[in-house]
């Protein structure tokens, strides 16, 4: 395995807090570092504050103190590190069951099958709606032929947002090819709010929580 070193912000193990895996334990690996600033990030530290380098035999190490759970990348943004790709491997050799969470802007297409992603679709609250990549689109169509098991995640701050992403998954019949989540953001866009419109519009997405936040609110990191 090659030993490009990884730049990590930090390792822990909780449950899931989202996703269709939620509720589930889970070893995160949260990767330094993003090439976007969305306005409602709940991880600056990320790429505000240094980061811990460390080779991909520390995190394997690390990971190997808890056999068999689930672990999920995230970040930032992982995808920017091209030394996640020889840590995946190892992994799925393993035969662990793998999340990477991504924020859509970056290709997903050197991303193994047996790697399940969580894709975000950025709305326009964010800022960072400019930057989705539409080809990724077409490649977790693709990857779903083949047997993956992806999400696509839309984070709401507000009406409009919510309606921008209701015509995303109206035009490319996203419920269709894998499971949606809308995420509120819970201080600008009430959870109840967004369940109206669901409910009114019949729409095939599931309303998702942060589970973390609810279990330990004042928990800021690490959860």
């Amino acid at each position: 395995m090659a030993s490009e070193p990884l730049q990590i912000s930090e390792l822990f193990y909780s449950l899931q807090g989202e996703s269709t895996w939620a509720g589930l334990p889970c070893l995160f690996v949260r990767l330094a570092g993003c090439n976007l600033r969305c306005s409602y990030c709940d991880a600056r530290y990320t790429y505000e504050e240094a980061a811990q380098i460390l080779q991909c035999e520390e995190i394997l190490d690390w990971i190997n103190q808890h056999p068999g759970v689930m672990v999920e990348f995230t970040g930032g943004e992982p995808l920017r590190q091209q030394g996640i790709y020889p840590l995946l491997h190892s992994l799925i050799e393993q035969q662990r069951t793998i999340l990477l969470e991504t924020n859509g802007s970056l290709p997903i297409c050197g991303v193994s099958d047996s790697v399940h992603i969580i894709m975000d679709v950025k709305c326009p609250d964010s800022g960072m709606a400019a930057h989705n990549l539409a080809e990724n689109l077409q490649v977790l169509c693709e990857r779903q032929q083949r047997g993956a098991r992806d999400e696509i995640k839309f984070v709401l701050s507000s009406v409009d947002d919510f309606h921008f992403a209701r015509e995303q998954v109206l035009a490319h019949q996203l419920d269709r090819l894998v499971p949606v989540l809308f995420s509120p953001v819970i201080t600008k866009f009430p959870p109840e709010e967004l369940a109206e419109l669901l409910l009114k519009h019949q729409l095939g997405a599931r309303l998702q929580l942060q589970l973390h936040t609810l279990l330990w609110p004042e928990k800021l990191r690490g959860a």
